[in-house]
């Protein structure tokens, strides 16, 4: 199970998240930044610093934000 960035992310695109990363799975996606679900390993080092709460465990990303899961995943094919 990886972190997914959600919406709250697009007009703020705050890099905290970048650096705190440990493994290098966030990357710029133009409007937001996305994670990378195969390089994510699941440590929360991004959550705790995102300054919009845009960042989710993928199993409790909310209702309204579901799709977000498959932009995260879609953006590293």
């Amino acid at each position: 199970m990886a972190f997914v960035i959600t919406s709250p992310c697009i007009g703020t695109k705050d890099a905290s998240c970048v650096e705190a990363c440990p493994v290098d799975a966030i990357h710029d996606a133009g409007e937001t930044y996305l994670i990378d679900p195969d390089t994510c390993i699941d440590c929360g080092a991004c959550e705790g610093v995102c300054p919009v709460s845009a960042i989710f465990q993928e199993d409790f990303v909310p209702d309204n934000e579901k799709e977000w899961i498959a932009k995260n995943r879609d953006f590293y094919k």
